[in-house]
């Protein structure tokens, strides 16, 4: 073998490994680019993956538009901050539809998306008996992103449960207590339940605090305490003024109520008991008694029972020792 002819072998080695390194790109791009029949759809895997990443784009694009919605009107003082959290909802909700059938078309261009509108129409039958609470849930985060009888701020009680909406999301509610614990609430539970929302409509609510007194009490005595305990409490409105109602003859008291107003209702359990501690503070002094419930036994048509020390009933015929 001639030098020339040896200089030359590694250059053709090299050519050689690369012609087959070009070859091997070629036919794995031409396994990833060749179209797969499913039933009438046809795919790839390069168009999957394509798919799959206009889906992750439009996860992201969907929060990072919501939050930068919310934030633009979050700048008008008009809108109260309900209403600013259901447009930026509204918005995500909208984007990753969107985003969601382009990816589908993305991944395989020759699909009808008519055809999936009916594959999801007879789909949502199965999945409405199979699904129904959690498509109670998502309907009612729809009512109340549209209706929005409970805003995000709101002060809110729902059985033995009292706290702040935090967040309202698709199929759940969450609710942070004064204890700063958050209860997860369903969303078809505040639309079918009864609930108390302190804030909504007039920002004014009436305090209700029931008192009992003894049977033999000045009910006039009674009602000017109760007025003068209602006096400079933080925040209990002076207009309207508190007022005293006098409810009942019960059993063993006689049952009042002081009513009180603010335009603090979600301080209500605060502003229930300052006034409760003036209450006893001033019932004290006035010598007014609260009755506990007692039973008075009588006995009728039959000799009386002498009592002992200890309160027990002593037999007249109990034989001596």
């Amino acid at each position: 073998m001639t030098p020339q002819a040896f200089s030359g072998l590694p250059f053709s080695l090299a050519t050689l490994l690369f012609q087959d390194g070009l070859s091997t790109v070629s036919r794995v791009w031409h396994y990833l680019n060749q179209n797969y029949e499913i039933g009438s759809v046809k795919v790839s895997v390069t168009s999957v993956v394509e798919g799959l990443l206009v889906l992750v784009a439009t996860i992201f694009l969907s929060r990072i538009l919501s939050r930068l919605l919310q934030r633009r009107i979050a700048k008008r003082a008009y809108l109260d901050p309900g209403l600013q959290y259901t447009l930026g909802r509204l918005t995500q909700y909208l984007i990753f539809i969107l985003g969601v059938l382009l990816a589908i078309k993305v991944a395989s261009p020759t699909i009808d998306l008519t055809s999936i509108a009916v594959i999801f129409t007879a789909l949502s039958v199965g999945i409405g008996f199979g699904l129904q609470y959690i498509a109670a849930d998502i309907a009612s985060g729809f009512i109340l992103l549209f209706e929005r009888p409970v805003r995000v701020g709101d002060r809110i009680t729902i059985g033995e449960d009292e706290g702040d909406v935090q967040s309202i999301n698709l199929r759940t509610t969450v609710v942070a207590t004064n204890d700063r614990v958050s209860i997860i609430v369903p969303n078809s539970r505040l639309v079918s339940q009864r609930l108390i929302n302190w804030s909504y409509g007039d920002p004014r609510a009436r305090i209700a605090i029931p008192v009992g007194v003894a049977t033999d009490s000045d009910v006039e005595l009674v009602t000017e305490t109760l007025l003068k305990a209602a006096e400079d409490v933080d925040n209990a409105l002076k207009d309207p003024p508190p007022k005293v109602q006098f409810l009942k003859f019960g059993d063993w008291s006689l049952d009042f109520r002081l009513l009180v107003w603010t335009n603090r209702p979600r301080l209500h359990t605060q502003i229930r008991s300052d006034i409760n501690y003036r209450i006893e503070k001033l019932f004290r002094e006035a010598r007014i008694e609260i009755p506990f419930p007692q039973t008075e036994l009588r006995l009728r048509d039959g000799a009386a029972l002498p009592l002992d020390a200890r309160d027990t009933f002593l037999s007249n015929d109990r034989s001596a020792d």
